[in-house]
Order: C-alpha cells, then sequence, then structure tokens
C-alpha cells in the first residue's frame, strides 16, 4: 500500500516562554481554568480573573507568566480566537427595561445582560435560549438576546435542544445568512448550463434512505459502443451556491457539518439549500460537480473526467427498492442496478485484498412514535445496496485526491484537505493482540499491511461467535481516528494512500473545500490557501463536537426507551469493564448500562485486571471479562444523566418453563 511513515511528520515545538500560545480553554467546576496546548506536555493554569471574557472549550490564545521554580505554569488569555458554544439554555430573571440571564450549566460562566429590546417575548423566570452578542474586554457583562422561549416545550425536544448547545451547535442560522440564501435564484440559467457538460440525456438516478430530505449524490449509466461502461458520479454543486466569506458560507464553515440526531437534523446549511437548490431531487435539472468514469466490464478504470456538469435525475431509489431489486434480479432499471452492484462487488474485494479492513458496520436506529417517544429498535445492517452507493462514493473520493495529490504551486503541493487515518499505535495494539490470542486470533505485527490483514482474517473467523461485537468494538478503539489534513498520510483502514471527501457537500464543509480547490484546478486559477490548515483542523473538531452530540442524543434515547421495562431482565454482552463495574448492552435492544461494583458486593469483593479485560471475584474467582453473556435487570433510568444503571442477575435467562433459581449465591 506504500502509506507513509507518519511519526516523523511534526517536530515537536520548543516551548518558548516569552510568547503566547494556542490552546483549548477547560474550566472546572470551582472555576479555576486550565489550557491544554499541542505539543505542551502539562497545562497552563488560569485563573478565573485571567479568563479575558473566554468561556469553558473556547479556543483561546494565553500568555504564560514567568515561572517560578517549582510551580506549574500559569498564564491568561489575551484573545478568544473561536468561541465553542455562543447559545446556552437557562433562565431569565426580567427587571424593569432589562434582564438577566443565568445559564443552566455546570461550569461557572457569568450572567448575561439582556436589554428589554432582546427579550423576544420572555416573560420573568421564564426558561430559554440566549445568544451572546458581544463582549466587551473591559470587565462590562456579556451582553445577549433570547432566540427562543423554551417554557411549555416537551422534555425530549429541550433535551435535544440542550445536546446541540453545549457541543456549539446553534439551533437557527444567523439573519444575515438566511437573506442570503432566500435571495440565491431558484432557475438554472442558460448561460449557467452552457458552461458546464451538459449529462442530462444519460440515464441518471439517486439511492439514498427512505427517509432522506437531501440528495447530494447520483450515479448515471450508458454503455459505450466500445463494450464499457460510462458511469458518472455526479455531486452536488454547493460551492457554486455557497461563496466564499458569506455570511452563508461562515455560517456553514462554524457547524462544518450537519448533526444527525435520532428524531432531527441540525443542518449545515439552511433547508432552502440543502433540500431545494442543492438536493437532486427526481425531474429536475441540478447543477453538479461531477467524476465520470470509463470502466470495463471486468472492473478496470480505463480513464476518467473531472469537472462541473448539469444533470437530470429520471428515479429516485430507496436503499430498500435497490436491494430488492438486486435480490429479485428484476424491477425498474434492473439490468443497470445489477451492472452497477457487480461492479461494486469487485471494487470491494479488491479493495480488502489490497489491505483495506472489513469492520461490519451495523447502525441503530429508533422507531418513534408522533411524540418522537421511542417505542422500538431497528438495527441497520450494510446490505450490498448500500455497498454499490460506498463503493462508487469511495472511488470518486480516492480519484479526486489522487489527482490533486499531483498538483504543485511553486514546487510544493497544493494545500488541500486530505481525509487521513494513520497506522495504528504499537503501543494500543499490544494489550488488544494479547487479548485476541486468548479467542484463538494469532496477529502479525511485522508491518501495517500485516496487521491489516491480521484484522481481516480475525473478523472472519469471528463472524457470528459471540464475542464478536466486542472484538470489534475494541479493534476500533485501537486504531487512530480520522481526521482532515494538509499532509498527506494516506488512510489506513480503506487502504488507500490518497483520499478526501468529495461526495457530500451539503452536510460536510470540507467537501465544499475539496470543490473550491478542484475548480481552482480546472480554472487554472492556482493559489494556495495558507488557512488550509487550521480549517482542517477546526473541521476535524466539529465532527468530533457532531459525533458527541449524536452519541448523547442516542444514549438518551435508550435511557428514556428502557424506562418501559424497569424490573425486567434481559440477556446481554459485556462492552467494558473498569474499576467501578462493568457496562452491559442489551441482546435485544442495543442499549447499554452500568452494573456497579457496589450492587455486587453481597456477592464477592471484584477487582479489575486491566490485561485481561475483566473484573474477577476474589473469593469465587468468577470473572466478568469483555464478550461474555449475562442476565441483567434494568433498575434505573436517569434520563438527567442519561444513564441506566443494571443489575447482573445471579441466575438469570432460565426460561422457557424451567424454574428459575433463587438465591444470591446459586451460579
Amino acid at each position: 500500500m506504500g502509506r507513509k511513515n507518519s511519526k516523523k511528520r511534526k517536530k515537536e515545538r520548543p516551548i518558548v516562554r516569552e510568547q503566547t500560545l494556542k490552546g483549548v480553554l477547560d474550566v472546572t467546576r470551582s472555576g479555576m481554568g486550565f489550557v491544554t496546548i499541542e505539543n505542551l506536555p502539562v497545562d497552563v493554569i488560569v485563573k478565573p480573573e485571567g479568563f479575558n471574557t473566554a468561556l469553558h472549550g473556547d479556543l483561546v490564545r494565553v500568555k504564560i507568566n514567568e515561572e517560578k521554580k517549582g510551580k506549574r505554569m500559569q498564564g491568561q488569555v489575551t484573545e478568544v480566537l473561536r468561541r465553542k458554544q455562543t447559545e446556552f439554555v437557562g433562565r431569565i430573571q426580567v427587571n424593569e427595561g432589562f434582564g438577566f440571564f443565568i445559564a443552566e450549566s455546570d461550569k461557572p460562566m457569568p450572567d448575561i445582560f439582556i436589554p428589554k429590546q432582546n427579550f423576544n417575548g420572555a416573560k420573568d423566570n421564564n426558561r430559554v435560549v440566549v445568544r451572546l452578542l458581544e463582549w466587551e474586554k473591559n470587565g462590562k457583562r456579556p451582553v445577549g438576546e433570547v432566540v427562543s422561549v423554551m417554557d411549555g416545550e416537551d422534555s425530549n425536544d429541550m433535551a435535544m435542544k440542550e445536546i446541540l448547545l453545549e457541543n456549539g451547535f446553534p439551533l437557527e442560522f444567523p439573519g444575515d445568512a438566511m437573506e442570503e440564501a432566500a435571495r440565491i435564484p431558484d432557475t438554472i440559467s442558460n448561460s449557467e448550463i452552457k458552461k458546464r457538460k451538459d449529462v442530462r440525456d444519460i440515464l441518471t438516478f439517486t439511492i439514498d434512505p427512505i427517509d432522506a430530505k437531501d440528495f447530494d449524490d447520483a450515479l448515471s449509466f450508458r454503455v459505450l459502443k466500445n463494450g464499457n461502461y460510462e458511469i458518472g458520479v455526479h455531486i452536488a454543486d454547493v460551492a457554486h451556491y455557497v461563496e466564499e466569506e458569506t455570511a452563508l458560507d461562515k455560517a456553514a464553515y462554524e457547524k462544518a457539518t450537519s448533526v444527525y440526531l435520532p428524531d432531527r437534523v441540525n443542518p449545515m446549511l439552511p433547508e432552502h439549500i440543502s433540500n431545494a437548490l442543492c438536493s437532486l431531487r427526481p425531474d429536475e435539472d441540478s447543477l453538479t460537480f461531477s467524476v465520470i468514469f470509463q470502466i470495463s466490464p471486468k472492473g478496470q478504470v480505463k480513464q476518467h473526467w473531472l469537472g462541473k456538469t448539469v444533470i437530470h435525475s429520471d428515479h429516485r431509489f430507496t436503499y430498500e427498492e435497490v436491494q430488492e431489486i438486486i435480490e429479485a434480479e428484476e424491477g425498474i432499471y434492473s439490468e443497470q442496478i445489477l451492472i452497477l452492484n457487480h461492479l461494486a462487488q469487485r471494487f470491494r474485494k479488491q479493495r480488502f485484498k489490497n489491505g483495506a479492513i472489513n469492520f461490519s458496520s451495523q447502525e441503530v436506529r429508533f422507531k418513534l412514535d408522533e411524540q418522537k417517544r421511542p417505542v422500538g429498535i431497528i438495527i441497520k445492517e450494510s446490505k450490498e445496496a448500500h455497498q454499490l452507493i460506498e463503493e462508487f462514493m469511495l472511488l470518486a473520493n480516492r480519484t479526486v485526491a489522487t489527482d490533486l495529490s499531483k498538483i504543485k504551486i511553486k514546487n510544493k503541493p497544493i494545500p488541500f484537505p486530505y481525509r487521513v487515518h494513520d497506522n495504528p499505535d504499537e503501543e494500543k495494539l499490544v494489550p488488544f493482540i494479547a487479548f485476541a490470542r486468548k479467542f484463538g486470533h494469532k496477529f502479525d505485527t511485522s508491518s501495517p499491511e500485516a496487521i491489516a490483514s491480521s484484522f481481516n482474517q480475525m473478523l472472519i473467523e469471528v463472524h457470528g461467535k459471540p464475542e464478536q461485537h466486542v472484538l470489534e468494538q475494541l479493534g476500533i478503539r485501537t486504531m487512530s481516528k480520522a481526521k482532515y489534513d494538509t499532509e498527506n498520510i494516506g488512510h489506513y483502514g480503506l487502504g488507500f494512500e490518497n483520499y478526501c471527501h468529495f461526495t457530500s457537500p451539503i452536510r460536510r464543509y470540507p467537501d465544499v473545500m475539496v470543490h473550491r480547490v478542484l475548480q481552482l484546478v480546472i480554472e487554472n486559477n492556482l493559489h494556495a490557501d495558507k488557512k488550509m490548515e487550521e480549517k482542517c483542523k477546526h473541521c476535524s473538531e466539529r465532527e468530533r463536537a457532531a459525533m458527541e452530540a449524536e452519541r448523547a442524543a442516542n444514549k438518551y434515547k435508550q435511557v428514556e426507551y428502557m424506562k418501559n421495562f424497569l424490573g425486567e431482565e434481559f440477556e446481554g454482552v459485556i462492552g467494558g469493564v473498569a474499576s467501578f463495574g462493568f457496562w452491559v448492552e442489551t441482546v435485544e435492544h442495543k442499549c447499554e448500562g452500568l452494573v456497579s461494583l457496589n450492587s455486587l458486593l453481597d456477592f464477592d469483593d471484584f477487582r479489575l485486571i486491566e490485561s485481561e479485560y475483566c473484573l474477577v471475584g476474589q473469593r469465587s474467582g468468577r470473572k466478568f471479562r469483555m464478550g461474555d453473556k449475562v442476565w441483567i435487570k434494568v433498575i434505573a433510568a436517569n434520563l438527567t444523566k442519561r444513564q441506566l444503571d443494571y443489575e447482573w442477575v445471579v441466575a438469570g435467562g432460565l426460561k422457557d418453563g424451567k424454574k428459575k433459581l433463587t438465591g444470591k449465591r446459586e451460579l
């Protein structure tokens, strides 16, 4: 695979005392601040009087004070570079002509002054969302406005909004961004069509989830006279509508991603753009950025073309409809679907042969009622219809990155947002390999390629076995996290030397950045974006924040759902162990809860053995190991903490008419 060694990538910067450094402020419950700075072994302490308008999670510039021997490094915030959060949930206290907002937060922050004209209908003691407008450094109070009144809203809706705000995702778009979006014309001019490759007469369709509202990718297909297939991957041309440095662009960049919660989407772009202007809807002309491939029946890519196009989608498929066509080998456009699927499966097989790691993907979704309360769990598995789209999107992303990796400005690579994934960390691999060996799996660690091959062999052998889930989850945890970076170290998990995100610009800002660089190359108007590395870092951070929000929202829904089963017993699998207990995911619902060590004291005194990922009873020798099946009882469901508490059932699972054992010590 020829992956580059990333270990020598960036030299650690020496610490220069008389300077300001960039980092993220972490405010503790006591009010003390710590700024985490990359390449510094310890945090910089900042006292509350040195925050200089900074709040928890903000990216700040901090000036290091002169060190006193034997003391921790201390500093003061000199500038807030980027706020993590500008909207907050709390209560408003109204006086005559003005009000104060007190945030509901476990991190101390000052009250926000609300002038009367900014009340927006809020009354005294209302629960509200407030947006921070300005905060001067001269000690004046921060000033804000009420965005919305939350009193009377249902608890689920409020919880989802709070999760979004906590992770720095505003609930509304700024007014100027909305105005810009509204002003964009709905019609496509003939002059714009003339600038593009017109592929409207070629069969084109989209394949998306049944509940999708935005369609940002489409496939076109036709057979050429030479017997090869011309297959186009067409992506919504968001950059055409969202111009750089506009209010709309700034709002999209700040979010950098859409956030998908169980009952809603917090979109990166206003609905008028994401669901209308840029969505590749059927029976409409659409502006796209495309990679058009010529592929042989054996799956060899003979050539490709990259550029701007205008398409006309003939049909909107759901994944379920395409899966039905693949299985039945009949239906609308079945001939084309079957050829595309055959090619996708060839690409997929070759990808794993070349070293991509085949972690299976299982998606847990909630079935919601009209009040958005969970009434069921749906487990979605990746089928051939999903893989069809996935493989062609991977091909397009890889092709764009490969082409752009060859472009240079003044003998240097053009700054570009690659999607990279580092080689596994050897230290993290050691305990995992030892654990996998207990299940009979061997690992060759002689090279990154050999590790990937060992992973794939293990995943084949473990498929369908009780330990499958735990080994997959642990394996994923040992991997580095994928991110955006200007330094192209390749993508280990996919086995690609060059990779980027090109195919989802409606929901990911890096894809918009890729489109813009690509356009510069096509126009031969090259200039380096000096802020590209900073933008990549920002997009990676926002992606992690979105994942945190999605994880928290899913956990809330799990707790909300399991409240219906208090006192009931279920079979589960141990998914994690700690010194204070172990986590169990129910087999039936895929809902995780904690079995506290305190609840086991009547049975035995358990100790954690980290190298074995297990808890061991000091008297009985009873082990609770990751991957073990156990029976649990649901004893508590705390929505505020988003926490499920389970109790181990000593003799659980004796069903089907068998008499259930009683007594705490029976095994």
